[in-house]
């Protein structure tokens, strides 16, 4: 845990563990879906490969400047993304990465297997101090075999675990989606798409469009448990 995390916890020293929140973040699922909704939004040429995540304000938005206990990431190995990563240590995720090319295995499997185990061991590890799971992801699929991040949540929900599910809404596993709005809390980013995100400006050479900033995250509307 980084300092930028401990000076976090330490401003919140005082509260119990319950109002802590642990984050999972499947990055692949969020920044995948942000480029198709940037093509429908019709965000000028290209849009797809230049909107980018703003990091540091998803994080708030996850954390709703509630203290951070862990928080975990998976993501791909390609080197332009280093930058990015680099960016989500610094903000005190712990990041896994993951070769996309790696042969016998889906891609996006191998990373959502890691953060389905950091949940579990958190679910053991913090038993009698469940806290509040902030699942940053739209991918519901495996509950019919048992498995998955939705089988995941129900079974820390069932530990006396709070669930808040941030996900696009386009995108979101339809089960999962029902099941956190009656469990927990739903929180569709779609809602806060001008602040999560970032357009950079086409590169020299192919049709202009103009870079776009992050707005500020208005935390007011954001909904948890």
């Amino acid at each position: 845990m980084n300092a930028s995390t401990e000076d976090h916890l330490a401003a919140h020293g005082g509260e119990d563990t319950m109002e802590r929140v642990f984050i999972y973040w499947d990055n692949s699922n969020i920044f995948l879906e942000a480029q198709r909704l940037a093509e429908e939004r019709n965000e000028g040429p290209a849009s797809r490969y230049r909107i980018r995540i703003n990091f540091d304000n998803l994080l708030r938005l996850a954390h709703a400047n509630r203290p951070v206990e862990r928080a975990f990431a998976a993501g791909s190995v390609p080197p332009e993304m280093r930058h990015l990563w680099n960016r989500m240590e610094s903000n005190g995720i712990q990041v896994q990465l993951f070769d996309r090319g790696n042969p016998g295995s889906r891609e996006q499997e191998v990373p959502d297997k890691f953060l389905q185990l950091r949940m579990l061991e958190d679910a053991l590890d913090y038993n009698g101090t469940p806290g509040i799971v902030v699942l940053l992801t739209g991918d519901g699929a495996g509950y019919l075999e048992g498995s998955g991040f939705h089988s995941t949540l129900e079974r820390m929900h069932n530990r006396k675990w709070r669930v808040e599910i941030l996900s696009w809404a386009h995108s979101c596993n339809q089960r999962m989606r029902r099941w956190a709005e009656e469990n927990g809390v739903f929180i569709a980013l779609d809602d806060f798409y001008e602040s999560i995100t970032f357009m950079e400006p086409s590169r020299p050479g192919f049709e202009f469009a103009p870079a776009r900033d992050s707005l500020e995250p208005d935390l007011s509307r954001r909904q948890t448990t």
